[in-house]
């Protein structure tokens, strides 16, 4: 089978969680017997990538998957006749639409890897309210597009195929929940002593968008440092955009952007916990992340966390401050967690996993 592979993704965002999955899907479809595959994206016209790619003649930059214009010319004028002259039997999109416009050929057969639904149902942040009402109209038209003309379409858990069925009844024959690969970190954790971080800390992963709830759980973790003497400090890698004003710049309050992962991978090491507050995740990348390592969770239960925790983690409401704020005074003085058995349970999420599932995925569709 001849598969071609939607690679703008990983082109243009490497490190991004989408980025990482679309390298996952380039693994598992290169390891499926009996299949070749081909990778489709955009690239300026000197960019070294384009070697590996079917691109167009004319020139994008390597980021603009989101840019409305780049999208349009790619997936209307580019890749259907892309596709043809490749010869590819089944095309793989992974940024929740993206499949080509147009009529679909006789024989060709489309997989949509759609990770969440927030671009339509919670409030990100663009830079105007025109933009996002102008991209929330598009993103609807465009995933509804690629629902439509897709023959599977793979979610990484049984919320996001719930939230698929709750918008989109009629797609429910085409769902199959394929978890995403979270490979631990390779080689060996940096010195991050640089960054002065305090000997006990808790931390959160991931704080941008306000469906990540960030300034909630800061004014829950300032109230418990009043209440209870042991309350850990907070780390927070991703920036402080979500927090109120006068939350930055908390006693106590450490916040990381841009770090690389051989330091991301000694900051999950050294915290004590990780807290995921989010009231809507897709999946939770951070979570399995920091189980990787040894490190336990605590997390905010109602949608696909409740999933990929273990069992036996801490859960709070993502709306009671009160019940979080106990919650904090009880872990504060918890014991030591065995680190095993949260190792145990990530690799349910590793490459070979993944691999299988995808693989069984693909059988399907032959």
């Amino acid at each position: 089978m001849r598969i071609g592979l939607d690679y703008r993704a990983a082109a243009g965002y490497p490190v991004s969680g989408i980025g990482r999955q679309n390298f996952a899907l380039e693994d598992a479809l290169r390891s499926h017997p009996g299949s070749s595959l081909q990778l489709f994206g955009v690239a300026p016209s000197d960019h070294p990538v384009r070697r590996r790619l079917h691109a167009p003649r004319w020139s994008a930059p390597i980021d603009s998957v989101h840019r409305l214009p780049e999208r349009f010319k790619f997936e209307g004028l580019f890749l259907p006749g892309a596709l043809r002259d490749a010869e590819v039997q089944l095309y793989v999109a992974n940024i929740n639409m993206g499949l080509p416009l147009g009529r679909k050929p006789p024989g060709l057969k489309y997989v949509l890897q759609l990770h969440d639904l927030f671009q339509l149902t919670e409030n990100n942040h663009h830079g105007s309210q025109l933009k996002a009402r102008v991209y929330r109209f598009t993103d609807r038209l465009s995933i509804i597009h690629s629902l439509k003309v897709a023959d599977q379409v793979w979610v990484p858990s049984q919320y996001t195929a719930n939230e698929t069925l709750r918008l989109f009844p009629w797609v429910a024959g085409k769902l199959r929940v394929l978890p995403h690969l979270v490979e631990g970190f390779a080689g060996e954790p940096a010195d991050i002593s640089a960054l002065q971080l305090p000997e006990r800390y808790w931390l959160c992963v991931g704080t941008r968008e306000p469906r990540k709830n960030m300034a909630w759980f800061v004014e829950a973790w300032q109230t418990a440092r009043r209440r209870y003497p042991n309350i850990p400090e907070l780390v927070l890698v991703g920036g402080d955009d979500a927090l109120h004003p006068n939350q930055r710049g908390l006693a106590g309050l450490h916040v990381l952007r841009g770090i690389g992962d051989d330091k991301l991978h000694a900051v999950y090491q050294q915290a004590e916990r990780l807290w995921h507050p989010s009231r809507a995740e897709g999946f939770g990348l951070p979570v399995i992340e920091a189980l990787r390592v040894g490190t336990p969770v605590a997390v905010a239960s109602g949608s696909s966390l409740d999933e990929i925790t273990p069992p036996d983690s801490p859960r709070f409401a993502p709306a009671d401050s009160d019940a979080l704020i106990r919650l904090m005074g009880v872990l504060a003085s918890a014991a030591s967690e065995d680190s095993q058995p949260l190792k145990d349970w990530a690799a349910r999420y590793g490459r070979e996993a993944f691999r299988q599932r995808v693989h069984a995925a693909l059988e399907e569709l032959r």
